[in-house]
């Protein structure tokens, strides 16, 4: 079987390779997209979609099946992590450590035997703990608020200013991640669950491919926001520019979900009980 993935590999790259050939030279001002799809888009983006950002109007817009797909990717390499990551069975007994909330004293005690009710006074560590430390913790749980809030911003502003549905979900994403480098994985799940993960992730896809079968339904094309007017009580050009935002939104929300539910299997090896 080795043999014959590896025979598979370099035919697919040779063959890649091959298809190079046809390609333009670098640069070359005489290519078709720069003789016929860069002047488009530089010139008709305001005029046809209402959006001054002319990157995400390629994106999200002229080029939305790409862009759809990448997300479905995404969401693709998340589900690949849960299958080959998630340990879904229950460990036997094991140790696990205890921090007193005030003295900082810490305990051991195994599954299965009786704790004692002063343990009510103790807070439970990871086996790998990082010594608590009171500044980062503050500091990071001070910051978080602001970074969600400026993932937002990036989200619902990508289609006038730098930014869209990648890097808002990214950022969002690494606000959940931050949360649980700077505490811990189980107080990060508390937050965001593994239930939740798995649903937003394939929702953010879902929006972005439901968005292109209601312009079906509205008799235009497949991702033609134009078709969206009728609905949104605007002109076909605005229609445009909100159904990009509508299918960025969607792909923040399968990016942070899928970037969430990826850190938090790889982190702890699928166990979702320690992390880094």
């Amino acid at each position: 079987m080795k043999i014959i993935g590896l025979i598979i590999a370099v035919l697919t790259g040779a063959l890649l390779i091959y298809g190079t050939v046809d390609f333009p030279e670098w640069a070359d001002p005489a290519s078709p997209a720069s003789t016929h799809l860069s002047p488009h888009f530089i010139e008709k983006t305001m005029e046809e979609t209402s959006v001054p950002n002319i990157v995400t109007a390629v994106l999200a817009d002229y080029r939305g099946y790409d862009t759809m797909f990448e997300t479905t990717v995404i969401f693709a390499a998340g589900v690949v992590c849960f299958f080959l990551l998630r340990i879904l069975k229950k460990e036997g007994p094991r140790q696990r450590l205890y921090r007193h909330a005030l003295t900082g004293m810490t305990i051991r005690i195994r599954d299965g035997e009786k704790r004692p009710s002063v343990l009510d006074e103790f807070e439970r560590i990871d086996t790998m703990w990082t010594p608590y430390d009171v500044i980062i913790k503050t500091v990071c749980r001070l910051l978080i608020p602001f970074i969600q809030l400026f993932a937002l911003y990036v989200i619902a502003h990508g289609h006038h200013s730098p930014g869209g549905g990648f890097q808002g979900g990214v950022i969002l994403g690494a606000s959940i991640i931050l949360l649980a480098i700077s505490q811990d994985l189980r107080t990060a799940i508390k937050r965001m669950s593994e239930k939740v993960d798995a649903i937003l992730s394939p929702a953010g896809v879902f929006i972005y491919a439901g968005t292109g079968a209601l312009c079906l339904l509205l008799g235009g094309n497949f991702l033609d926001y134009s078709a969206l007017a009728s609905i949104l009580h605007v002109d076909p050009v605005t229609a445009r520019s909100h159904g990009i935002l509508i299918v960025e939104i969607g792909v923040g929300v399968a990016v942070m979900a899928t970037l969430i539910w990826i850190y938090n299997n790889v982190s702890s090896a699928g166990k979702y009980d320690e992390g880094l």
